[in-house]
């Protein structure tokens, strides 16, 4: 049976589900599954990514039955492989919008935070219980946490392994909104289908900049802009955008709101 499971529609967007309830634990298998998906969104040009989880939880993080069992050297593979699989989904080059439900902990908080927005349904609680296993948060969630919410938030979640409520995460910063959980999947499909009439390549070049200042600070980021900014110009999207704003400007009308074709 498939943990995890990858649409594409013909409006762009690309849906991934964990497949693996109740607690959709995070396997080898459902780790090779996200790379496949990866991988089609990727070779398909989809234009925006909605990932979401089967059942009343989205992850309770890794399948840790058989841990025990492995060596160092096999343990350390394997973590390796998830945080390349985990890294190759966060830089997909199209939004990644993660609608959350329910408890999402350990690598399910890990994989959340690859997300570029999290939307939250209010049953949503959030922790890294890896404190309690007398383990770290192997897959970079203390550290992504603290990009999004400070060095002070990140330390003591991930020092007490206390769920955190959607609330809480939405006033740190990790979370961008808080939604009724009757009505999550409908807004994140409905914020996910108006990315995907957006400018894929400005999205693509929005998410560079913000690796680039996430790795150097701003320093970095002014470096990159003008080599990441300036193909964009040549792009149907952005002359198409430019000419309509250029017309209205000039008939005096406001400027409509376009489809763009993301190319």
């Amino acid at each position: 049976m498939p943990r995890l499971t990858h649409t594409i529609g013909d409006d762009g967007i690309a849906t991934i589900v964990l497949t693996n309830p109740p607690q959709n634990r995070i396997d080898r298998q459902m780790a090779d599954e996200l790379a496949a998906a990866v991988e089609d969104v990727t070779r398909r040009e989809a234009r925006v990514v909605l990932l979401r989880a089967d059942g009343p939880d989205f992850s309770f993080g890794g399948d840790i039955v058989d841990w025990p069992d492995l060596n160092g050297a096999e343990l350390r593979a394997l973590f390796e492989h998830y945080m390349s699989v985990f890294n190759a989904f966060e830089r997909l080059p199209v939004p990644v919008v993660a609608a959350v439900q329910g408890q999402c902990s350990g690598g399910g908080f890990e994989l959340a935070l690859r997300a570029d927005v999290i939307l939250a349904g209010e049953s949503a609680h959030f922790g890294h219980p890896e404190q309690t296993l007398g383990i770290v948060t192997l897959l970079g969630g203390i550290y992504r946490a603290a990009e999004r919410a400070g060095r002070a938030r990140a330390a003591e979640w991930a020092l007490t392994s206390q769920p955190v409520p959607a609330h809480t995460m939405a006033n740190a910063g990790v979370v961008n909104r808080v939604l009724p959980d009757s009505t999550l999947l409908q807004e994140a499909t409905a914020f996910a289908q108006k990315l995907a009439k957006g400018p894929t390549r400005a999205h693509t070049a929005h998410k560079a900049l913000l690796r680039a200042w996430a790795a150097g600070g701003t320093a970095a980021a002014d470096e990159a802009m003008l080599d990441i900014a300036m193909p964009l110009f040549a792009t149907e999207d952005a002359k198409a955008g430019l000419a309509s704003a250029i017309a209205a400007f000039k008939a005096g009308t406001p400027r409509p709101e376009l489809d763009f074709q993301g190319r």
